[in-house]
């Protein structure tokens, strides 16, 4: 049996209704003087996601990025990006719902970050920028683990 026709016997329902960038930010606060200097930048990447329930079975989920490289302790630029998506989710028990929210859907949409991030960082002046893959699967693992210790303490 495949995944699909498990699926459609278990009653799950997945769809993508809509991906949008929902905000944009490029700032290069050292121009042009950042431009006469060796590029030999430190990348951070900072990222979160939220879900949001818009009805019974529609969520929007928000990947939120924030790219800042710096030479040295100027900041060469900052990029800030929150990409979404509206997605319908039927049929998954509540213990899968999260894993949805928090790893599924931000993979979906972080090829169209990383190509936003790309596109503002060139025509910013600076070389191409390509974000390394993200483990969301992995990230969603370790946050759900830092929960339970935090339950734990409390």
């Amino acid at each position: 049996m495949t995944d699909n026709e498990q699926q459609q016997q278990s009653g799950a329902e997945f769809a993508i209704q809509k991906i949008y960038t929902k905000d944009i930010s490029f700032e290069t606060p050292h121009s042009p003087d950042i431009f006469k200097e060796q590029w030999q930048p430190q990348i951070n990447v900072d990222l979160n996601t939220k879900g949001t329930t818009l009805d019974e079975e529609t969520y929007e989920v928000v990947l939120s990025l924030t790219v800042t490289a710096k030479l040295e302790e100027k900041t060469a630029f900052l990029v800030e990006i929150q990409q979404a998506g509206i997605f319908t989710i039927k049929g998954i028990n509540e213990t899968d719902l999260p894993v949805m929210l928090g790893s599924f859907c931000p993979n979906i949409l972080f090829p169209y970050a990383r190509e936003v991030i790309s596109d503002l960082v060139t025509k910013g002046g600076f070389p191409q920028l390509l974000l390394a893959p993200v483990n969301f699967d992995a990230l969603f693992a370790q946050h759900q683990e830092r929960m339970r210790q935090q339950q734990a303490t409390h």
